[in-house]
């Protein structure tokens, strides 16, 4: 199968997606195809960002392709930041200035219950497909740990008593919200070659 390109300028996430299929499907990024310009992402949606960006691919480089978007849900904001995750404190998408925000929203609030929620937007052979990943967690009130990115350091998921930004790239993955709904795309990927 020729590589399937992610539809993100974040190495970060590139580099995640290839850690978790685990060498079963070569993935690359916007670079390698010479995609330069801002995706866009104009939908009040999860789903509605990552089929954007998927089509906008697909149309300009005829290429297989996925796309993902990625929110943090907070209980106690109504679920905010929501699909507004990476620019909540800004068009700068600023994880630091965020993840202030956030903690500063959530002053004196008992309630930290969070999840993560990732949707992934496929588009091979012309035709597209969704795939969803959920964590369930909390919101710390000091950040934690180096690793990661985006709101990892302030984010402990249930059952655990660390951060993502805490853990081995490898342990996150297998339980996070994006390893969780690159798990189902793998796995629809490998039936997809058998056929």
């Amino acid at each position: 199968m020729p590589p399937i390109v992610f539809a993100t300028g974040n190495a970060n996430k590139v580099k995640e997606a290839n850690a978790a299929l685990r060498g079963a499907f070569e993935i690359i990024g916007l670079d390698e195809i010479g995609c330069r310009e801002e995706l866009p992402e104009t939908s009040p949606t999860l789903e509605g960002n990552a089929l954007e960006k998927a089509r906008y691919v697909h149309q300009h480089y005829q290429a297989d392709c996925f796309s993902e978007d990625t929110g943090l849900e907070v209980e106690a904001l109504n679920g905010a930041p929501g699909v507004y995750s990476a620019r909540y404190a800004g068009p700068a998408r600023d994880a630091e200035a965020n993840m202030g925000l956030l903690l500063s929203n959530l002053k004196g609030v008992e309630n930290r219950n969070a999840r993560f929620r990732t949707v992934i937007a496929l588009i091979l052979d012309g035709q597209e497909y969704t795939f969803e990943g959920i964590v369930n967690g909390q919101i710390i009130h000091i950040k934690k740990g180096k690793g990661g990115f985006g709101y990892d350091p302030i984010f402990v998921p249930e059952g655990y008593n660390r951060t993502f930004a805490q853990m081995p790239v490898e342990e996150k993955n297998a339980i996070s919200h994006r390893g969780r709904a690159i798990a189902k795309l793998k796995a629809f990927l490998q039936e997809y070659g058998k056929g």
